[in-house]
C-alpha cells in the first residue's frame, strides 16, 4: 500500500514550506513604473484638453515641426553618443572629455570655411566647401581623440575605473579652458554656403530648415556605415573580440592598443562631423558649446544601452524627440526641455540601467 502523501516524509518539507508572502513576489519596480507612465499619460490627455477647451489646440504643422527638430536633435545626440558607447564597450570607461571633442571639430570647421569665404572659393565650389569643412572637423577631433587616449587614458588603463573617470573629467575641464585662450570666449558665426540656406517645404506646409534635413541624413548615413563596419568587417570583429576579453584577443594575434586607437578615432570622427554639423544648424560656436551636447549624448547612450551601438542610435533620437514634444505635451515652458532629458536619465537608471535595448558587453564584463 502505497504511503499517504499527506503523511509521507518525502513530501512534508514540500507541504510544510511557507509561502512568501504576495507582496514580496510583486515586481514593485514594474508597479512603479507603470504607475508613473500612466500619471504622465494622464497628464497629458489634461493639458491637450484644456488646451482644446480655450481654442489654444496645436495645429498639425506645429506637431510635424516640433518632430523634425527632435530628429535634428537625435540625429547629433546618436552621433556623439556612439563615441560614449564604442569607448565603453572597449574600455568600460565613460570619456567625459568627448563633448569637447565635439567642440575642436566645429573650430576646425570655423576655420577652414572662413578661409573658404575670405578667398572666394565658397561661392564658386560649395559642395568642394562642405566637404573640405567636414574633412577639417572630422580631421582634427579625431587627431584630439587619438592624443587624448595616448597621453591621458593609456597609462592609467590599468587602474582602477574611479581614476580614469576623474581623468576624464580633468580632461574636459582642460580642453574647455585651452580652447578659451587659444580661441577666445567670443561666439564665431558660421556663415552657410547658400546650398544650405533656406528650408525644404514638406506636405502640410512644414518647413524643415535645409540644415536640419541634412543632419538628419548625414547622421542616419554615418550611423548605418559605423553599424555595417563593427558587424562585417575585419577591424569591426577585432573590436568585438577586445570588447569581450582583452586577454583573449591578444593571445589570438590580435592588438588590443591598436584597436583601442582606432576606436577613439572612430568615435571622435563622429563626433567632429557633429561639432560641424551643431555648427552650421545653430550658426554660432564658442568654447563650452560640446559640454551640454557631451552630457545629453551621454544620456542617449544610457537611455538606449551603452555599448549597444543600435541602443545609442535609438537612445539618440529618442532623446531629441523628447526634448522637442515633451514641453508642448506636458504644458511646460520649453527652457524645461533640459529637465526632461535628465529625468529620463534618473528614470533609466533606476528601473532599467542595461537600457531600453540592453548592454552588448562580453560574459567577462557582464
Amino acid at each position: 500500500m502505497s504511503a499517504n502523501p499527506a503523511t509521507s516524509h518525502n513530501n512534508a518539507p514540500i507541504l510544510g514550506r511557507k509561502q512568501r508572502p504576495w507582496y514580496s513576489r510583486v515586481n514593485w519596480i514594474a508597479v512603479v513604473a507603470a504607475i508613473f507612465v500612466l500619471l504622465l499619460i494622464l497628464r497629458v490627455i489634461q493639458v491637450q484638453m484644456d488646451l482644446a477647451a480655450a481654442g489654444k489646440s496645436y495645429p498639425p504643422a506645429y506637431w510635424a515641426f516640433q518632430i523634425s527638430n527632435g530628429l535634428v536633435l537625435g540625429g547629433v545626440y546618436a552621433l556623439i553618443a556612439l563615441g560614449y558607447t564604442l569607448v565603453y564597450g572597449i574600455l568600460m570607461m565613460i570619456n567625459f572629455a568627448h563633448g569637447e571633442i565635439v567642440m575642436f571639430g566645429a573650430y576646425a570647421g570655423f576655420f577652414v570655411l572662413a578661409a573658404c569665404d575670405a578667398t572666394g572659393f565658397t561661392k564658386t565650389n560649395q559642395v568642394a566647401t562642405l566637404l573640405l569643412v567636414f574633412g577639417a572637423g572630422m580631421l582634427v577631433s579625431m587627431l584630439m581623440g587619438i592624443g587624448l587616449e595616448r597621453i591621458a587614458y593609456r597609462p592609467l588603463r590599468a587602474a582602477p575605473r574611479l581614476v580614469p573617470l576623474i581623468t576624464a573629467i580633468g580632461a574636459s575641464v582642460f580642453l574647455q579652458e585651452t580652447s578659451r585662450l587659444i580661441f577666445g570666449a567670443p561666439i564665431r558665426v558660421y556663415n552657410k554656403p547658400a546650398m544650405l540656406q533656406g528650408a525644404i517645404t514638406l506636405p502640410g506646409n512644414v518647413a524643415v530648415p535645409i540644415t536640419g534635413a541634412f543632419i538628419i541624413v548625414a547622421s542616419i548615413i554615418m550611423m548605418v556605415v559605423l553599424y555595417w563596419l563593427v558587424q562585417h568587417t575585419r577591424t569591426g570583429r577585432a573590436m568585438r573580440a577586445v570588447a569581450t576579453n582583452k586577454e583573449a584577443a591578444a593571445l589570438m594575434g590580435i592588438s588590443v592598443d591598436r584597436i583601442i586607437v582606432i576606436t577613439f578615432a572612430i568615435g571622435s570622427i563622429l563626433a567632429g562631423a557633429a561639432g560641424v554639423m551643431l555648427g552650421f544648424h545653430n550658426s554660432q560656436i564658442n568654447s563650452t558649446m560640446g559640454f551640454f551636447p557631451g552630457i545629453k549624448a551621454f544620456t542617449a547612450a544610457v537611455l538606449g544601452g551603452i555599448g549597444n551601438i543600435p541602443g545609442a542610435m535609438l537612445g539618440g533620437f529618442i532623446l531629441g524627440l523628447s526634448e522637442a514634444l515633451g514641453p508642448s505635451l506636458l504644458g511646460i515652458p520649453s527652457q524645461y526641455k533640459d529637465v526632461i532629458a535628465f529625468t529620463l536619465l534618473v528614470l533609466v537608471l533606476i528601473f532599467r540601467p542595461q537600457g531600453i535595448l540592453g548592454e552588448q558587453l562580453g560574459a567577462e564584463k557582464a
